[in-house]
């Protein structure tokens, strides 16, 4: 069954979602949408840089956006605010990609696989090395769940209770960077950020819990994946951006639930 690639690229899909639901809980909870921007565009860098060393794209990747998460785990609150660090890293290290690439001499890059993903090209070997990245992602989260959640929520009450709120916080960007790293051959480094953002957005519509939001969002993102292959299957679109056009449409469906019901609310108490 392997052998069928929608089967792979479904099965990559899933452990990309179950991945991404918690860990863009954590981004929509601190409000770091424009992080991920920064850590895919970084990717680039890290493909050039892979192609020059003949290294695996996923080793110079994972490197790059590790070295840049880190980067600006140390700096932001210091000399300038996060959006500022956010913002230099992201556009420096997409235009010393775009540079890079165009320096490499006889080696042929397609761009737009790694800008937008081709999950259906996935291997067997893309599979156990998205799983394992995934697997790594989530126990790390399931270890530092609390601490996580208490920094992100409360900092002060986290500072108070011996709890390293910078720890934490660097945690966090490094498991995003990992997640970054195994995700760009899905989805590519312009979509990443949406696949982490848009389920975990539209699961706080329905949850009351931080873990059942974490929850909803990787069910949302698995049900995101299975759409969007289908919609690629059926109506011949590019798969990566297909699977996010997916995603939206859970959004909206997820905030119109939710205005009928805030409607129907009113309406019951002027009754």
């Amino acid at each position: 069954m392997l052998d069928d690639f929608l089967f792979r690229a479904f099965l990559a899909g899933v452990a990309l979602a179950i991945a991404a639901g918690p860990l863009g809980c954590f981004v929509v909870w601190r409000r770091m949408a424009y992080f991920g921007d920064a850590i895919s565009h970084a990717a680039l860098l890290g493909v050039a840089l892979s192609l020059a060393f003949t290294l695996s794209p996923f080793i110079g990747v994972l490197v790059v956006a590790v070295v840049v998460a880190y980067g600006i785990a140390r700096l932001s609150g210091r000399l300038y605010a996060v959006d500022t660090l956010l913002g230099v890293a992201a556009h420096v290290s997409l235009a010393l990609g775009l540079v890079a690439v165009s320096k490499l001499s006889g080696v042929r890059l397609d761009l737009s696989s790694y800008l937008f993903g081709d999950i259906l090209a996935v291997t067997r070997t893309d599979i156990v090395v998205v799983w394992a990245g995934s697997m790594i992602t989530v126990v790390l989260l399931i270890w530092r769940w609390e601490s996580l959640l208490t920094s992100t929520l409360n900092p002060d009450l986290a500072a108070a209770s011996g709890i390293n709120v910078e720890r934490e916080q660097l945690i966090l960007m490094m498991s995003l960077a990992l997640l970054v790293a195994v995700a760009i051959k899905l989805v590519g480094a312009l979509l990443i950020t949406a696949i982490l953002i848009i389920p975990a957005a539209a699961a706080r519509v329905f949850s009351r819990t931080p873990e059942q939001m974490a929850l909803v969002a990787i069910i949302i993102g698995i049900a995101s994946v299975g759409s969007g292959l289908a919609l690629s299957l059926y109506a011949d679109t590019p798969s990566g951006p297909s699977i996010v056009v997916a995603a939206g449409l859970f959004f909206v469906l997820a905030n119109t639930v939710m205005s009928f019901k805030i409607r129907s609310k009113h309406h019951a108490r002027q009754d």
